[in-house]
């Protein structure tokens, strides 16, 4: 059995890169804030590219720096991320729902743009189902090649998302979701005022506690994988986005969907799964084999049978209930069982 102190490093690991995301997605807030951008910009948009960072980070340390399990942990974290986004944190939004609609707080269906919502998730089925078809091939000019399309297709899903009529929506229930900044609280200054010094220093020091959380989460799931005999791939697609993504999920499920913000909650979701099957997909791409195993093979085809779920959902019944959602969970859990019997 490992050791307590190497399970609480992972654990030291996972809290650190918490603590990091959050100090920065709040500093790049207040930088936008700073600039004179609109309250809806900066909380659809800076929100998103602070809470897209930590997940793109740990896979770049793990490649750059994780010697020989780098490339496992690296194609394990980029993986992670929207195999969790489409299951378990669909599941906890779906969960929210059920529970506060019967409460009677709230509707048991999500407000949605059918439209934006199946563009988004059309997007993550074409680009991650090719990620996953040239992880099958092994071919390096395909590699290179599809990283190129990935780029160009996230660029034009970027600019068809902002001209929907959908994203006023989301901008409207984004505004005023920016937090105190935290540092300024820290010297005693409160107010929605703030020097952008202040807040670029915070963003700084954010990015610098991420990295520092990325490389203890790198050498722990290393030592940990060894120990135990269980593929480090495994270990980081499952632990990774606990600290990357499940914070922001919970954040997106328990408050948004309480408050009845179910566009801005959504939108939340299924556009971090657009994200994270392009740019961190391209990292993998390009500066790894991009070899997928049986393990890594199996979580991309979940993530893209529980994405189609949605889809047709969306497609079929144009009405999304809270209930539907909880099937996600079902895909996180069965996926969860499949590694635990192969440990």
């Amino acid at each position: 059995m490992p050791a307590r102190m190497e399970w609480s490093e992972l654990v030291l690991a996972l809290l650190v890169i918490l603590a990091g995301a959050e100090l920065f997605t709040n500093g790049v807030e207040w930088v936008g804030e700073g600039l004179g951008l609109s309250e809806g910009a900066v909380g659809s948009v800076l929100a998103a590219i602070g809470t897209a960072l930590p997940e793109t980070l740990v896979p770049i340390v793990a490649i750059l720096f994780g010697h020989g399990a780098g490339d496992e942990i690296g194609i394990g974290a980029i993986l992670g991320a929207p195999f969790m986004l489409a299951t378990l944190a669909m599941f906890l939004l779906g969960l929210t729902v059920v529970i506060f609609s019967g409460l009677g707080r709230r509707p048991s269906h999500l407000e949605h743009d059918p439209g934006v919502l199946a563009q988004d998730l059309m997007y993550f089925l074409v680009m991650y189902a090719l990620a996953l078809a040239a992880g099958l091939l092994h071919v390096r000019a395909v590699n290179v090649a599809l990283a190129a399309v990935l780029l160009v297709g996230y660029a034009l899903y970027v600019r068809r998302h902002f001209a929907a009529p959908g994203e006023r929506k989301l901008e409207a229930e984004a505004a005023g979701e920016v937090k105190p900044l935290y540092l300024g609280l820290a010297l005693g200054r409160r107010g929605r005022t703030m020097p952008i010094a202040l807040s670029g220093t915070q963003t700084l020091v954010g990015l610098g506690v991420i990295l520092a959380g990325a490389q203890i989460f790198v050498a722990a799931i290393t030592t940990l994988g060894d120990r135990m005999h269980v593929s480090h791939l495994a270990f980081a697609l499952l632990l990774a986005p606990i600290a990357t993504e499940l914070p922001e999920a919970l954040n997106s499920s328990v408050i948004w969907a309480r408050r009845g913000k179910d566009v801005l909650a959504l939108g939340n979701i299924t556009g971090a799964m657009v994200f994270q099957s392009t740019f961190p997909v391209t990292i993998g791409l390009l500066f790894t084999d991009w070899k997928l195993n049986l393990v890594a093979g199996v979580a991309a085809g979940i993530a893209l049978a529980a994405a189609a779920v949605l889809y047709l959902t969306t497609k079929v019944r144009g009405q999304l209930l809270g209930s539907l959602l909880l099937v996600q969970g079902i895909f996180y859990v069965g996926y969860v069982v499949f590694v635990l019997r192969r440990i």
